[in-house]
């Protein structure tokens, strides 16, 4: 009797099943959610304005190293419109409340998780209900949104220039205008051809007249040699003493221009005395005269008879 009465009943295994599914599912959602009950773990909160691509049971890191989940994403109590993120966070490693949580992108495809960046200024270890200060790194897909974004606009600026561009080479190239410049094509089509036919004749007549090129060449050749046999005879000349010599000469003819201008001599007599320019104006004088009378009686200075005619005394 006494053993049947310890023997449980079928209600008492019942009961029991069902506290351990219970048990066992409450276990399993929390594991889920990133708290395992088995292990000791510390609740930590951070505050973000922004958390798209984090989801609950996201990673938290430390050095890239797994340390803990994600619990729950809600909104502050204080209608800012923030989002409270509670962390589950192994307490295998102690870090200073004066840490921080950093929300990074893990990939370009793996969503986001946070980073712990402890800080080691040896403050009080971080314990359950702690808020640590949040930051945000730019992903990848952030950091090309801002390289993008400028880029874009200065592409849509280049575009608007370049549909103006058109739209005036549009208005300067009209009918008359491209008539005019297919015109000028042709004419630098047929100016260029004439260039080329000069060149042709230049051409030929380099290739006709080469040997007289070569002449004339080896001519200058001799020119070239016979001024560079003047200017070695011209290096060899004394200019010292022929430049001296030019000196003393100069000299001397100072010499008699001052003579000359004092008086001295037959010549600087002929300068300075009056009587020789005296003499030689009466002599024009009395030679006017003359011929003066001679034209207005050529009877007393020329005489012609066939007869012998006696001479009329002249006065």
């Amino acid at each position: 009797n006494i053993i049947f009465m310890l023997k449980p009943s079928r209600e008492i295994k019942t009961a029991v099943l069902v506290i351990s599914g219970i048990f066992l599912f409450f276990f399993i959602f929390n594991y889920l959610k990133g708290e395992n009950l088995l292990d000791p773990s510390v609740r930590i909160t951070t505050i973000f304005e922004n958390v798209e691509g984090l989801n609950t049971s996201s990673l938290v890191t430390l050095n890239g190293h797994k340390i803990g989940k994600v619990s729950s994403i809600e909104f502050t109590e204080d209608n800012s419109g923030k989002l409270a993120v509670s962390l589950f966070v192994n307490s295998s490693f102690k870090f200073s409340k004066n840490s921080r949580a950093e929300l990074y992108e893990n990939g370009l495809i793996g969503g986001k998780s946070i980073a712990i960046l402890p800080a080691f200024d040896k403050a009080t270890p971080a314990i359950s209900g702690d808020t640590l200060i949040s930051q945000t790194k730019p992903g990848l897909t952030e950091l090309v949104n801002q390289r993008l974004t400028p880029l874009q606009e200065k592409i849509e600026k280049m575009m608007v220039s370049a549909d103006v561009l058109i739209n005036n080479l549009n208005d300067v190239f009209d009918v008359q205008s491209k008539e005019n410049l297919k015109i000028s094509i042709a004419e630098l089509s047929e100016t260029i051809k004439s260039l080329k036919n000069t060149s042709d004749s230049v051409n030929e007549f380099i290739t006709d007249e080469q040997s007289d090129l070569a002449l004339t060449l080896s001519n200058f050749n001799h020119i070239t040699s016979d001024l560079k046999e003047v200017s070695a005879d011209l290096n060899t000349v004394n200019y010292k003493s022929t430049f001296e010599r030019l000196e003393a000469t100069l000299t001397n003819f100072n010499s008699v221009l001052a003579a000359v201008e004092n008086g001295e001599g037959s010549v600087g007599k002929l300068f300075k005395n009056d009587a020789l320019y005296n003499n030689l104006e009466n002599a024009a004088a009395q030679l006017n005269a003359l011929l003066e009378d001679m034209k207005a009686h050529p009877k007393r200075y020329v005489h012609f008879s066939i007869f012998g005619k006696k001479e009329t005394p002249k006065d």
